[in-house]
């Protein structure tokens, strides 16, 4: 293994234990050279925030530009650790990384996308969904997300809430963030027709299909937008691994598809359905589980080994949920998958 620059400014990046490769552009994020190769890395967030695409590097010089601590230490980072969405090689490098695939990675494209309807799900819950051009088909696994790019160039992202089977259209739940410029546009100017662009898709957060562990699918607010994804890939491809959703709301207006949710009960003998509300109020009625719905999750399956974890949410749900199944419930971390919100206005936000 060479550590010299190649030809053209770029470098050498192997990963391990699979052995592929692949060259990163001087300056380049190590994850937006894979992306645009079709590598399929882990990651969630591409912004430093999440932590999903941490890895451990085994040879050569990666220097960090911005990111959260709690993404990655500076423990971490002193013990070899990298953020492939904001690492840059200054070496050829080797990293250790579990989930790199070709096979599993669809082509990122630009596209337009015209809205085809708006349906408000509840107070703050809007549910738009894009039709995208004929001659044109977004390949994207159940879980995975597209980013809205702005006339100023910022950039939203949101999970697909309907599986490829389902679509065209692609469905997104959008949560009102007020102030947001983006979220305010969507409730309160946006039209049936209006053309949007979206770029996409993204994120390693889909249903590993080689496995027959029962899961849990823990969704928070509209963390359920990719979970409702991945229950119906799961029903159109016939798994009948044991599943339990676990989906927290504020108030019981936050569970804005239970409807749906139940549906699916009376044609899914394995799924089960645990809805959780942390702040019910008289009016509300409610007689169901209550307090934070990650704990529900620990009051039911003390132990999670042999189980798979599917969690869509707040960081504070993903986070609390990550680091307390693994210390108390015995839960392995390869077998831990999650898609935070990198902020509460941020991916589903403003």
């Amino acid at each position: 293994m060479t550590s010299g620059q190649a030809p053209g400014g770029s470098f050498q990046v192997t990963v391990q234990p699979s052995g592929r490769s692949f060259g990163v552009n001087a300056e380049e994020p190590i994850l937006a050279a894979a992306i645009r190769q079709g590598i399929g890395m882990p990651y969630g967030c591409k912004d430093g925030a999440c932590g999903s695409c941490k890895c451990k590097k085994l040879e050569g010089t990666v220097v960090h530009g911005p990111h959260q601590r709690k993404a990655l230490s500076e423990e971490e980072e002193a013990a070899g650790f990298v953020l492939t969405c904001c690492g840059v090689p200054h070496s050829d490098i080797v990293l250790e990384s579990r989930q790199v695939t070709d096979e599993s990675a669809f082509p990122v494209r630009k596209m337009p996308s015209r809205v085809l309807s708006l349906e408000k799900k509840s107070h703050d819950v809007m549910v738009v969904r894009l039709q995208l051009p004929a001659n044109d088909v977004l390949r994207y696994h159940a879980g995975q997300y597209v980013e809205f790019i702005l006339r100023d160039g910022a950039r939203r992202s949101y999970s697909m809430g309907n599986a490829p089977h389902i679509g065209p259209p692609l469905e997104l739940h959008i949560r009102h963030m007020p102030g947001g410029k983006f979220t305010d546009h969507v409730f309160t100017a946006m039209k049936e027709k209006e053309i949007l662009r979206v770029e996409g898709p993204f994120g390693s957060f889909y249903l590993r299909e080689d496995s027959d562990k029962p899961m849990i699918l823990l969704a928070s607010g509209t963390g359920f937008a990719p979970i409702k994804a991945l229950i119906e890939h799961m029903q159109h491809k016939g798994i009948t691994r044991n599943a339990t959703l676990y989906w927290g709301g504020r108030r019981s207006a936050d569970l804005y598809m239970d409807e749906w949710v139940r549906t699916r009960l009376a044609e899914m003998p394995n799924l089960k359905y645990v809805p959780v509300i942390s702040n019910a109020l008289p009016e509300d009625n409610w007689t169901g589980r209550t307090g934070f719905v990650h704990k529900a999750v620990l009051e039911d399956f003390p132990d999670l080994s042999g189980h798979q974890v599917y969690a869509c949410g707040a960081p504070i749900v993903v986070d609390s949920a990550r680091a307390e199944y693994a210390a108390s419930a015995k839960l392995a971390d390869e077998d831990f998958f999650a898609d935070s919100f990198t902020t509460e206005a941020d991916k589903h936000g403003a």
